[in-house]
């Protein structure tokens, strides 16, 4: 049931996005198929009558060929321009309704826990974005189109051999629904375990693919380059057979359409021979019925594909769907009872995803505004994890958060395969050269990107190529600087850097804090320095506070590891 839910979600999500373009390009898909079986038969009937005619002076003089042949030209040219737009329109709706999913899907991400879940495994981060926002489009444009298509010409069908009777119209009516809907749903359910696996298979290949390429350095030094070769070609070669059982299926959909299209034609002309027969039709009438009956199966064999895709979109939509829900709007907590205070903590408790053992035991902390504090304490004491909670990375089991908009500033430098002012212009879109130039500057990197021959315009490879881990650093630290929260939450900011640029980085950071508050998590002298208290974590429990100036203070910096 939950599956179902997360599919109709997703399904009134991409509706809900454009309904009304949606709608006019099923109806533009429409009006092109019965242009195109109007052209069809008008022109058997205009050929037939015009030889009838021939036959006889009298006929052929007294014969009018004009209306029907600009009835001819106005429905070719009508059909293109109908096809023209339709193909504009339901190709741009498509796109402008997948649009709002992606950026729903990150607003997904952006929940606690989902975004570390996914980095976990970028490959699938990755997927879900393209593969499985693009695998969507298939519902409209292969499903839904068609399908009001095949309607509209079932429809026409039954009409036009309605005229000469009206029992055959409806038969041909139901008829070709029955057939062309049903092949239809057959083909989907066969093929929906199929297109799944053919799902998780073009995922894992690109997954692996991408570990290869990413990671050959370390696959080579554990020795596991041929085994991941080899995992390659597994995917591949599931791939492969999930393909060819899908064109086994679509030739064997084909055959039930040719067969269902030879079974109409047979039933229309003898339908309309009896009423030949019995001198209700003529020639010309009689070669209408037969092509706008010949026409009328070529609409829902256009359903063929979908059909075929439509197990993949599931997949899809049943993955995407969890992401896409509606989030509800947070309150606003309350203000502490101290204004000063802008962070608080009380009673917290919290664990890694998946996990039921907690990391953090009933932590409660402030801080003062323009306060700074350093969480310090043993690898595994729940440093970062408190710091996850603070971001939003990590939703508390137990306990009360209050944190106001924040800046966080890691380790870990996120630089992408762009210029280097629009990896600046990450934290401020709308900051000016000016204004990039002042961050630079104070982030010390300022005469570094002047010597550079593009400055500003010089272009990153993909994780800050092109730059040194202290450049990296300085860029990541004029980032934070463009951001406008007067609270820093600094994750071992200077690690793995030389002791001169750590020295450097930590000046400038000391320079530029002054009136914002700031909570650095380190095991470093250097950083937790920085600090007028010391929070000392064990075991995910504060075990002490020390404040600046006492020698409990000067004890526990002393113990920290040194530069």
């Amino acid at each position: 049931m939950k599956r179902r839910n997360d599919l109709a979600a997703v399904l009134w999500l991409f509706v809900a996005a454009q309904p009304g373009r949606l709608a006019l390009g099923a109806a533009m898909a429409a009006l092109t198929v019965l242009m195109g079986m109007a052209l069809l038969g008008l022109s058997g009937w205009f050929i037939t009558a015009t030889a009838l005619a021939g036959l006889q002076a009298a006929t052929a003089i007294g014969f009018d060929v004009f209306m029907p042949s600009a009835g001819i030209r106005l429905l070719a040219l009508g059909r293109t321009g109908s096809r023209y737009a339709e193909r504009l329109v339901t190709h741009d709706a498509t796109f402008a309704a997948l649009a709002p999913l992606r950026e729903r899907l990150f607003r997904g991400w952006a929940q606690p826990e989902a975004a570390r879940e996914l980095l976990a495994r970028p490959a699938r981060l990755l997927f879900r974005l393209t593969a499985d926002i693009d695998a969507l489009e298939t519902f409209y444009l292969r499903l839904w189109v068609p399908a009001v298509s095949a309607m509209g010409a079932a429809l026409l069908a039954g009409v036009v051999l309605g005229f000469m009777s009206v029992g055959m119209g409806v038969a041909l009516a139901l008829w070709l629904i029955a057939s062309g809907w049903g092949i239809a749903l057959v083909v989907a359910r066969r093929a929906r375990p199929v297109s799944v696996q053919r799902g998780l298979a073009v995922e894992a290949l690109r997954a692996r693919t991408v570990d290869l390429v990413s990671g050959q350095t370390d696959l080579v030094m554990a020795g596991r380059l041929a085994a991941q070769c080899e995992a390659i070609a597994v995917a591949d070669r599931h791939l492969a057979r999930a393909d060819l059982r899908l064109h086994r299926l679509e030739t064997r959909a084909g055959m039930a359409y040719g067969i269902a299209s030879t079974l109409t034609l047979v039933g229309v002309l003898i339908g309309v021979g009896m009423l030949m027969g019995e001198g209700r039709v003529g020639a010309p009438a009689a070669t209408l019925a037969l092509l706008v009956a010949l026409t009328a199966v070529e609409p829902f064999a256009a359903l063929r594909r979908g059909a075929l895709d439509a197990g993949r979109s599931w997949l899809a939509a049943r993955r995407l769907g969890p992401r896409m829900a509606t989030v509800p709007t947070a309150p606003m907590p309350p203000r502490a009872a101290n204004d000063d205070e802008v962070l608080r903590l009380r009673d917290v408790s919290a664990a890694h995803a998946g996990s039921r053992v907690d990391v953090l035991h009933g932590v409660s902390l402030t801080l003062q505004a323009g306060e700074r504090v350093a969480l310090i304490g043993p690898s595994g004491a729940g440093k970062s994890t408190l710091l996850a909670v603070l971001a939003g990375e990590i939703t508390p089991r137990a306990g009360r958060v209050q944190v106001p908009p924040l800046s966080l500033f890691t380790q870990r430098t996120e630089l992408f395969q762009d210029s280097l002012r629009d990896n600046l212009r990450l934290a401020a879109p709308d900051a000016d050269d000016a204004r990039l130039w002042i961050a630079l500057d104070a982030a010390g990197l300022a005469g570094d990107v002047r010597a550079m021959a593009r400055g500003l315009d010089t272009p990153l490879g993909e994780g800050g190529l092109g730059l040194s881990g202290g450049q990296s650093r300085r860029l990541a630290l004029a980032r934070l600087l463009l951001r406008p929260p007067r609270v820093w939450v600094l994750d071992e900011p200077t690690e793995a850097l030389d002791a001169t640029v750590a020295h450097d980085v930590l000046e400038r950071l000391a320079a530029q804090a002054a009136g914002r508050s700031v909570l650095i998590a380190t095991h470093l002298r250097r950083e937790a320095a920085l600090a007028d208290r010391l929070v000392c974590l064990e075991a995910g429990r504060i075990v002490a506070e020390l404040s600046r100036g006492t020698p409990e203070f000067d004890a526990a910096l002393d113990a920290l590891r040194p530069d």
